[in-house]
């Protein structure tokens, strides 16, 4: 094992650009003759557009050209699509209405875009679009989920009667309801998984240039994957997929928001074939708001079914899922196929049912958000188990060891029909216990008691179910430079993929770190890739680096077997040297790469150099897995929240890299606290959106937090070759359901066994002196 090998806390060699002000964002980059973007959208939430007068923004300074729906239809310009195919309980398909890039006749939330206006500056641009006239009939609006399938509710598509996008169901549900007729005991809970943004750091830029004389399009612009735009904008375009390079450097987050198709890039490419000259947009923090997807955003009734013994039977799951005004790119998928295969977790259910609606809204539209269905499955398969305990006045620890999945009992097939690989539930959640001293708890609960504090504790144990593409791409290029280039069909948006696959690769190859270069986010360059999405990188794209390292080892064995005299299968390989077999004869790997190279240029059969590229089948999912330990104090006086002390053990498998895995895991709760004590989006019965700013919209800052303990429990994956798991989103799925254990438990003595996300001030201190005001009575 060498210092820079797997399983070392390497510090993240992209680090060093970040941190001195290198990194090359996608608005960092300018390209010559750029003229800049800017889009009239809708303040309204739902409105007729009976008429747009662009007569005088066209004539403003500096003014290009300013585009409706009837230039884009003129062009013939598709539709956004929906990539997701979905079937109702009837056997009919989903709802599927159109999503043009920009308004047509109609807009359906506020901030929906209407006309884009192009000049010489941004400024220019802004000034011209409060030019446009537009005559809007303002309608009533949908905007409340609970509501919008009501009788009398505004119908915001003819295609969705009573605003219902889609009716889905997954399970058997004869099974479920016949063991819940004979069940010992039920248990039932209604909840909300509150909306929320998603506030990347970096805001979404669109940068598009059109060369007239290939009749091609170039796109910069911050991604998850280059391929899966590619492929959209084709679509949109009706052009085949080669007229589109698209480019994504460095990116400051993307929590899935950044996988999206968006009109933005629709209206830059459009503009710049139609102008010549390469356009630009910027989105403001308040264009953010409006504009990007929100995550999260379902109401959920949820039962489950117990013997006379404690042990789980069986869950029945109502979820009503928010869709906002359109169907985003991968949006049915969320709440249904996403989020349903981990309602059973790690628990020993005979059986689920689980019905999902889908509901359009006139709000943004909602999407994959980091953990993508998982962690709001999570919350309500949590939230359920603790109201149990309380019901039956168990320990929640002790209810939850009576039913985890034994660690002797793998492979499992879960209820709802994955197939587990490995676990060791109990122990895990042990260690995450026992660090937070879960037993010591009474005494620092009366502590805080005599400071006038109100102390909980909570816990999750949560289980992940990684996904994405089935299949991933490695190129490794042994260039004349004397680096290795490792091209990678992932991308990275702050994780660490560049040491992670450095040192991989370094490990497998023997070559020095600082020689390894990962290159990612060209569409030309990198033929096919799957993208980052679904904690699918490291197990995925490590898969097909390793894939690629054995072919290049067999290449190479070759060209060292001529230059050291011997025949190829004398020859071996370790610590980046071939050697013949029971001999110090040997040579390095750089020395046969430049060999092979020589040899390839004078047209030489053996061995056309050693680069090498090959697909990866990824046979099957990960599962991450973890406990999570939190504690809370509630201020009486005020109702604020504090977590005092926060403890996650986590399976990630085998871990490559243990400080990125770790920053993996702190970033993730702080979400997923987030969400469950501070951030909450809020629409007026018009539509307008309330917590449009920081200054309304509340995230979490790093004083909010204590540091956070992570314990690593390794128990390697079975089904890849490195025996790890996806590590990018666990820390958000088990973190919202901790937090809200421990508040619940921190006011159990007042009778309450639940509390929606977010638990804010306001409503703590409200059912505080509402149950302090009871007992007084």
């Amino acid at each position: 094992m060498t210092k820079f090998g797997q399983s070392q806390p390497v510090r993240r060699v992209e680090d060093q650009r970040f941190i001195t002000g290198k990194g090359r964002y996608t608005d960092d980059i300018s390209l010559p003759g750029q003229a800049h973007g800017v889009f009239l959208r809708s303040p309204y939430a739902h409105a007729r557009v009976l008429k747009i007068d662009t007569t005088a923004a066209k004539a403003a300074p500096g003014v290009l050209a300013v585009y409706t729906i009837a230039d884009l239809k003129a062009a013939g310009i598709g539709d956004l699509p929906c990539t997701i195919p979905l079937k109702n309980r009837d056997g009919s398909m989903r709802a599927d209405p159109p999503r043009p890039a920009l308004a047509d006749g109609m807009v359906r939330h506020v901030g929906d875009p209407v006309a884009f206006v192009v000049a010489e500056t941004a400024a220019q641009a802004r000034d011209a679009s409060e030019l446009i006239e537009v005559d809007y009939d303002g309608l009533p609006a949908a905007a409340d989920l609970a509501t919008a399938m009501e009788p009398g509710q505004p119908q915001i598509w003819p295609e969705a009667p009573s605003n219902r996008a889609f009716d889905w169901e997954v399970g058997d549900k004869a099974k479920v309801d016949g063991i819940f007729a004979a069940a010992a005991k039920t248990v039932k809970l209604t909840l909300e998984n509150n909306r929320i943004v998603v506030a990347s750091m970096e805001a979404r830029v669109s940068l598009a240039a059109f060369d007239k004389d290939t009749g091609r399009f170039t796109l910069h612009v911050p991604t998850q994957g280059v391929w899966v735009l590619k492929k959209l904008l084709a679509k949109i375009f009706d052009l085949p997929d080669e007229k589109f390079a698209v480019y994504t450097a460095d990116v400051g987050g993307g929590f899935g928001m950044k996988i999206f198709i968006y009109p933005e890039q629709v209206l830059t490419l459009f503009a710049a074939r139609a102008l010549g000259r390469p356009v630009k947009w910027t989105s403001e923090r308040s264009e953010a708001f409006l504009t990007d997807t929100h995550g999260r955003a379902n109401l959920t009734h949820a039962e489950m079914a117990l013997d006379k013994d404690n042990h789980f039977l069986a869950l029945r799951i109502h979820n009503i899922a928010d869709m906002g005004a359109y169907l985003s790119t991968y949006a049915p998928m969320i709440p249904t196929m996403a989020g349903t295969k981990v309602l059973s977790s790690v628990y020993r259910f005979q059986a689920v049912h689980a019905r999902v609606e889908g509901v359009f809204t006139n709000t943004v539209p909602v999407d994959a958000y980091r953990g993508a269905g998982r962690p709001e499955s999570n919350y309500i398969m949590e939230r359920l188990i603790d109201t149990a305990a309380r019901e039956l006045k168990i320990d929640r620890a002790e209810l939850r060891r009576k039913n985890y999945i034994p660690a002797n009992a793998f492979p499992w097939t879960s209820a709802m029909g994955l197939v587990y690989d490995s676990g060791d539930f109990e122990n895990t959640a042990k260690a995450a216990l026992t660090a937070i001293d879960w037993a010591g708890f009474v005494t620092r609960r009366a502590e805080a008691a005599k400071r006038g504090m109100r102390r909980g504790i909570g816990m999750a144990y949560y289980l992940e179910a990684t996904g994405g593409a089935p299949t991933e791409r490695a190129e490794i290029r042994f260039a004349e430079d004397g680096y290795v280039d490792v091209y990678v069909g992932t991308q990275s948006t702050g994780q660490g993929h560049e040491t992670a696959y450095t040192e991989i690769v370094s490990q497998q190859l023997g070559v020095d770190f600082d020689r390894i270069r990962i290159k990612q986010g060209d569409s030309d360059m990198i033929p096919t890739g799957g993208g980052t999405g679904g904690a699918r990188s490291l197990y995925s794209q490590g898969g097909a680096i390793l894939k690629t390292k054995d072919a290049i080892i067999e290449k190479g064995k070759a060209v060292a077997a001529d230059m050291l005299e011997t025949a190829a299968g004398d020859i071996e390989f370790a610590a980046g040297r071939f050697a013949v077999a029971g001999t110090d004869r040997g040579i390095g790997i750089m020395e046969v790469a430049a060999e092979a190279r020589k040899r390839a240029g004078v047209g030489y059969d053996q061995a056309a150099g050693l680069d090498t590229a090959t697909d990866h089948q990824i046979q099957a999912i990960t599962f991450p897995n973890g406990c999570h330990a939190c504690e809370v104090e509630i201020d009486s006086a005020t109702g604020v929240a504090t977590v005092v002390r926060y403890v996650v053990a986590d399976d990630m498998g085998k871990v490559i890299n243990p400080t990125i895995v770790k920053g993996q895991i702190h970033g993730g709760v702080v979400q997923g606290v987030g969400q469950a004590l501070y951030e909450h989006v809020v629409y007026d019965g018009d539509g307008q959106l309330l917590t449009g700013s920081f200054t309304d919209y509340c995230l979490p800052r790093a004083d909010n937090f204590p540091d956070i303990d992570v314990i690593l429990c390794e128990v390697p994956c079975k089904t890849n070759p490195l025996g790890v798991k996806g590590a990018g989103e666990a820390g958000a799925v088990g973190s919202a359901p901790a937090t809200i254990s421990a508040v619940v438990d921190a006011l159990a003595d007042l009778g309450v066994t639940h509390v929606d996300m977010p638990a804010t001030p306001q409503k703590l201190w409200q059912i505080i002196n509402r149950g302090t005001a009871q007992a007084a009575e």
